[in-house]
């Protein structure tokens, strides 16, 4: 009788077998772009332009990443983009964060104002030349603090973190204050502790919008290449190779073919815009369902 309590009928066995094939099937279908650029990214290039390579190279080679790498401007936008996201993210929190914990107190009379005005940034614009003239005349063209002021406070993170907080127990707050603790010590000692999950998530956002960025070098740093970016970099690579691609002599295309072609630079190239981002995330991944429920609690 024990025994029989644990067999499994024909419909749920049926079920069981669906439920894997179809979870394998979207693993397949999500691994197999990723596992396509790296083994095009690893095969030899004169090979990449037969076509027909899969999840495996053809012809294994490093040639593609000792080009990459071999290129001056891609390594100084690789140090400038590390030290924007790592800038970007640190400050875009505090500030976030700060912002939010002041929203969030009840006692603060221009709350709903404020709170107003941050949503209507999310809605509307001064657009592309009014903001070109407003970083013109606060003298930040041709500065790294482009990359980082402009963007430090996002409406958007406010308002998750400020529903996070105001879904915390305000006696917390009352307790510390009956202990002497001031608002920054409530502020460093009780609520940022407690917000590590909306933090970690919020830190998740703003390091891969940091990280991907690459439009405002073009408009305020294009002419600096002390101050270029990895993205920078890579848009200027592709629009390179697809104008390259576009040759149609066929001289030009076997010189082209015997030197290094334009779909490997550019898996190459997404490899190591991506790895960065694809090491930070597991780290930050046990956090990330968390603070986005939580802090979805309250509007």
């Amino acid at each position: 009788m024990g025994g029989k309590a644990f067999q499994m009928t024909k419909g749920e066995r049926a079920f069981d077998i669906f439920l894997y094939t179809a979870l394998t099937l979207i693993m397949i279908v999500t691994l197999y772009p990723f596992l396509n650029v790296l083994a095009i990214s690893f095969n030899e290039s004169t090979d990449t332009v037969r076509g027909g390579i899969y999840i495996f190279p053809r012809a294994w080679t490093l040639e593609n990443y000792q080009r990459i790498f071999s290129y001056t401007g891609l390594i100084q936008g690789f140090k400038i983009s590390i030290l924007r996201t790592l800038s970007g993210t640190l400050l875009g929190l505090i500030s976030a964060s700060m912002l939010a914990f002041t929203l969030s107190r009840p006692e603060f009379k221009a709350r709903k104002f404020i709170s107003t005005f941050l949503a209507l940034t999310m809605y509307f614009s001064g657009g592309m030349v009014p903001m070109y003239i407003l970083m013109k005349d606060l003298n930040l063209i041709g500065t790294f603090w482009i990359y980082i002021l402009p963007g430090m406070v996002s409406a958007f993170n406010v308002f998750i973190i400020r529903s996070f907080m105001d879904g915390l127990p305000f006696a917390l707050q009352e307790s510390a204050k009956l202990d002497g603790a001031n608002d920054f010590m409530i502020f460093y000692k009780i609520i940022l502790p407690l917000c590590k999950p909306v933090l970690a998530t919020i830190a998740l956002f703003l390091a891969v919008g940091q990280w991907n960025e690459w439009f405002t070098t073009y408009l305020y740093n294009g002419n600096k290449p002390h101050l270029t970016t990895l993205q920078y970099e890579l848009m200027k690579v592709l629009s390179s190779t697809n104008q390259g691609s576009g040759m149609v002599n066929a001289n030009d295309m076997a010189r082209q073919m015997a030197q290094i072609s334009p779909e490997s630079i550019k898996m190459a190239i997404t490899i190591v815009v991506t790895v960065p981002i694809l090491v930070v995330y597991p780290f930050l991944q046990k956090y990330f369902v968390g603070g986005m429920t939580l802090g979805a609690v309250k509007a």
